[in-house]
């Protein structure tokens, strides 16, 4: 960062405050665009899992029609093992030799029944599966068209605001070069520690601009003195200043003319 001219307080407290309404600025944009982004994000990483899971019966279902197609190439060579051992008994010489050909057939014919019995069972099996398969393939047409909705949302709430946030980040980076550096990190940690984005605040109405908690009499000289930076005993945000009570009632005044302007007009 460039090196900055040594500022009097009350120079850096003005600075402090041109870049904290930038930032509420940049702060109003992200809610307007609300949770859009997040939900988006979360319903891609949902489509997502809706594919890989459909991928993954996919290949459960080749994996139980190669059961089904050695199923059935064993059923074969059984079937043929019985026909060469039924071809055998008429050539015996024996009722030993009979016997023995007897139980290979029977063997074989075991065999046969086990076959179709795997068979049946893949074959139900790939049924449920791609019935659960449809099932998530209907939903997750029904995610795509939701998330195509949001993100033309989304897209036409950043087209809204894209100029506006644009130029609020060009001056931003202006003005935070016209605070020194450790400042702007103290600026920023608070501002991340705080829930509605407010590190700089004036006192109003005798309490803190942030947190609301009241501020004595004799630390609100101190401020409109700004002879040094003070920082508020409750929440730690920066006091930049006092907020004079004809200040407030301005724009009370000139928020009742808005209101009745909106009336006059509905």
């Amino acid at each position: 960062m460039a090196q900055i001219a040594e500022k009097s307080i009350e120079q850096k407290l003005e600075a402090l405050l041109k870049l904290q309404k930038i930032d509420s600025e940049l702060d109003s944009i992200k809610r307007l665009r609300g949770d859009l982004p997040n939900e988006v994000q979360d319903l891609e990483d949902e489509i997502a899992g809706y594919q890989t899971r459909i991928q993954r019966f996919e290949e459960q279902i080749k994996e139980w029609e190669q059961v089904i197609n050695e199923m059935k190439n064993r059923k074969k060579e059984a079937e043929k093992l019985i026909d060469k051992y039924k071809g055998q008994q008429m050539n015996v010489k024996n009722n030993r030799e009979y016997e023995a050909l007897a139980k290979e057939i029977e063997s074989e014919e075991l065999e046969i029944i086990l076959c179709d019995k795997k068979t049946k069972e893949a074959k139900e099996k790939i049924d449920a599966k791609k019935a659960e398969i449809e099932n998530v393939k209907k939903t997750l047409t029904e995610r795509k068209k939701f998330l195509e909705e949001k993100q033309k949302e989304l897209t036409q709430l950043i087209e809204e605001s894209e100029e506006d946030e644009k130029n609020l980040l060009i001056q931003r980076e202006k003005q935070k070069n016209q605070i020194d550096e450790r400042l702007l990190v103290s600026y920023e940690k608070i501002r991340k520690n705080s829930s509605n984005g407010l590190a700089v605040v004036l006192v109003r109405r005798d309490a803190c601009g942030g947190c609301y908690s009241m501020v004595p009499p004799q630390r609100q000289v101190d401020i409109r003195e700004r002879k040094k930076i003070i920082v508020c005993e409750h929440c730690g945000r920066i006091l930049a200043g006092v907020e004079e009570i004809q200040q407030v009632a301005e724009e009370k005044t000139t928020r009742k003319k808005g209101l009745k302007k909106i009336s006059e007009e509905a």
